[in-house]
């Protein structure tokens, strides 16, 4: 069995993998929701096997719903779940950043084998490569504030590898399931949001570069 919670929206559901940092996917019920998520495991298996690990997932065991609100909605997982606050071992820590340094390496090449006008979205919207690759590291220097990595706009390589190694180091940490910061996300939250923004963008380049 694999084991989901549920992030319930006025309009819209989440369900994202307790056990895989990313796998999440978003649907107007929660069986629909389910459903997205199943779909997209060859996709998942994909970053899966780009960090050196097995992904042969069962059935989805909703395990927890948790409340969302309005970001939701808007296509982004906002609530951390109660099993976030659970202790994370050694173990797990350094799978999961094995799971966001694959992700990570996934984005370059997607972008690299992208171009750069991407196809537009029904009514036109939608970012072209480059803004969309800029979107990505600007979250990921908001969601790093959320774990105590603190730095300014990044503004070449070297400060994004910078940044990324700072949130792989505290994130591959063993947990005691509290946020690393007052007022911060937990890590294993922190780890899923990270790796389903950087995921759920991959996807959508692949998607719109055809």
């Amino acid at each position: 069995m694999s084991p989901v919670y549920l992030e319930l929206g006025p309009k819209k559901v989440f369900a994202c993998s307790a056990a895989w940092p990313g796998w999440c996917r978003i649907g107007k019920s929660e069986q629909l929701a389910l459903d997205a998520l199943m779909d997209y495991i060859p996709r998942y298996r994909l970053v899966a096997e780009r960090a050196g690990l097995e992904f042969d997932p069962g059935d989805p065991v909703v395990v927890e719903r948790v409340k969302g609100g309005m970001t939701t909605d808007f296509g982004a997982p906002e609530s951390p779940a109660v099993l976030d606050l659970e202790p994370v071992p050694a173990d797990e820590a350094a799978r999961t950043v094995a799971l966001i340094r694959a992700s990570w390496e996934l984005l370059d090449e997607t972008a690299a084998a992208s171009p750069e006008e991407l196809r537009k979205g029904p009514r036109g919207g939608g970012r072209d490569r480059d803004k969309m690759v800029n979107h990505v590291v600007e979250a990921e220097r908001s969601y790093a504030r959320k774990i105590g990595v603190r730095h300014k706009p990044i503004k070449d390589v070297a400060g994004l590898a910078a940044m990324r190694d700072e949130i792989a180091e505290v994130l591959g940490r063993p947990s005691d399931g509290a946020p690393p910061v007052e007022g911060g996300w937990p890590a294993r939250y922190a780890a899923r949001r990270i790796a389903w923004h950087v995921i759920d963008h991959i996807w959508e380049m692949e998607d719109r570069r055809t």
